[in-house]
C-alpha cells in the first residue's frame, strides 16, 4: 500500500520556524522527484519547493526563497520541508507529492498538514 505521511505541522508565530516531514513506503521513494505544495483557503494548490531524484537539485516558489529549504534522505526514505522566517501567508495546508515520469507518469499525494501562522 503506497502512502505518503505528512508531519511537523502546527500554530507558530509570524518570525517563527517549523519543520514539515513526509514519510514514504509502499513504493520506491529514492526514484521519486518530491515536492511540497501547499493550499490557503480559497486559493488553488501551489508548488512551494521541489528537489530531484538524480542529482538533488532544488527549486522553489519565489515568496519562499531564502526561508524555506528542501531536502531528502532517501535512506530514511523522508523529504523534508524547513520553513524559517514564516509570514502570515504562509498558513497553508502543505502536502506532499511524489512523482516519477518514464513514458508514463505515477504521482503520489499526502494527506496534508495544516500550518498556521498567527500571532
Amino acid at each position: 500500500q503506497v502512502q505518503l505521511v505528512e508531519s511537523g505541522g502546527g500554530l507558530v508565530q509570524p518570525g517563527g520556524s517549523l519543520r514539515l516531514s513526509c514519510t514514504g513506503s509502499g513504493f520506491t521513494l529514492r526514484s521519486f522527484a518530491m515536492s511540497w505544495y501547499r493550499q490557503a483557503p480559497g486559493k488553488e494548490r501551489e508548488l512551494v519547493a521541489a528537489i530531484t531524484n538524480t542529482d538533488g537539485r532544488t527549486n522553489y516558489v519565489d515568496s519562499v526563497k531564502g526561508r524555506f529549504t528542501i531536502s531528502r534522505d532517501n535512506a530514511k526514505n523522508t523529504v523534508s520541508l524547513q520553513m524559517n522566517s514564516l509570514k502570515p501567508e504562509d498558513t497553508a495546508v502543505y502536502y506532499c507529492n511524489a512523482r516519477y515520469c518514464s513514458g508514463y507518469c505515477v504521482t503520489h499525494w499526502g494527506q496534508g498538514t495544516q500550518v498556521t501562522v498567527s500571532s
